[in-house]
């Protein structure tokens, strides 16, 4: 489909290039012979207007004239159509580069989607399967009682858990992939971090981790809410990957051009192989480097990083594995 959508379009550029060009010579070849029999007829009535001594002179003049103005023309049709040979090459080749640069981010979006699909596909299957494959078993079990029932029915809210949770993901990527910077207005990002920090506290108590912060007033123009969702998102990240009883800790610092909101941990960390891929939809770091199991479906940093770009904002990670990780989120 790619590849027919190229043809069709270096061939629209080709015929808009070669109509422009044809039209141009036809221009230049009508102007050229004009301007050719204007001037030669010029110089036969001066001649003429001289004594009658010189007609004879004038009559085989007049004919030499004819056959330059007939060889000229002639010479000019024929360049002009190897200029066009020229150009009809040129141009197939160079609208052929322009149509698949122009087609690039096209087909990379294209992929992206399939991509994104297929990711979501799988990720929902993995729970479904789990949930049907439980039932199945269960149903043939004639002996089952009432406390294997339940523990069917708690296995199966912790895999609609999961479902929901990565519904809830797929509709907030949606949501930030639409929205726009209509309904910003002048928020403090300290405000934002401190919010954040409230709804962690409880997930960073069951590990003993600690979150202090260094924040000042720092304004910019965005959405409160999702600037929130932002910093949980990060403040998340780091719990999940740190050890008990560690700490986290989340600045603001002011610069002249730019703010950043520093989030530093002494976690996991991330390996070298893995830091180009963090952002990606459903990419999910080696395990390993949790002595934890981590749940999730690689979509936090993804959102991050949409809000982030919604706020002409940036996210920096610098990270070694076994040391911990700082996500920098630039202003």
């Amino acid at each position: 489909m790619f590849h027919s959508t190229l043809v069709k379009l270096t061939l629209l550029y080709v015929l808009i290039v070669m109509i422009i060009s044809i039209s141009f010579s036809v221009v230049l070849y009508n102007v050229s012979s004009k301007e050719l029999d204007r001037g030669l007829g010029n110089q036969t009535k001066k001649l003429r207007n001289m004594p009658p001594m010189s007609n004879p002179f004038i009559d085989e003049l007049e004919k030499m004239h004819a056959e330059q103005i007939n060889d000229s023309a002639h010479t000019l049709q024929q360049n002009l159509i190897y200029f066009n040979l020229i150009i009809l090459i040129s141009a197939t080749l160079g609208c052929y580069f322009l149509a698949k640069i122009s087609l690039r981010p096209i087909e990379e979006s294209m992929e992206a989607q399939n991509r994104f699909t297929a990711d979501a596909s799988h990720e929902l299957r993995t729970p479904l399967t789990a949930m049907k494959t439980e039932i199945e078993v269960n149903l043939r079990d004639k002996n089952m009682d009432v406390e294997e029932a339940r523990e069917l029915l708690n296995s199966n809210l912790e895999e609609i858990s999961k479902l929901e949770y990565l519904s809830s993901a797929l509709l907030k990527l949606a949501k930030f992939d639409k929205e726009n910077k209509k309904d910003f207005e002048t928020i403090d990002l300290a405000e934002s971090a401190e919010l954040a920090i409230e709804k962690v506290n409880k997930i960073a108590d069951q590990k003993s981790i600690t979150i202090s912060a260094k924040l000042k007033k720092a304004e910019i123009l965005g959405d409160q809410q999702s600037l929130t969702e932002l910093f949980i998102i990060l403040l998340d990240n780091a719990i999940k990957y740190s050890p008990k009883k560690s700490k986290i800790l989340v600045e603001i610092k002011k610069h002249d051009r730019h703010t950043e909101v520093i989030f530093t941990d002494h976690g996991a960390g991330i390996k070298a192989s893995d830091m180009p891929h963090i952002f990606q939809r459903f990419y999910r770091a080696d395990v390993s480097r949790s002595k934890e199991k981590v749940d999730g479906y690689g979509l936090g940093l993804s959102i991050a990083k949409r809000i982030a770009q919604l706020h002409d904002g940036n996210i920096l990670v610098s990270s070694q594995a076994g040391k911990g990780s700082k996500f920098t989120v630039k202003f």
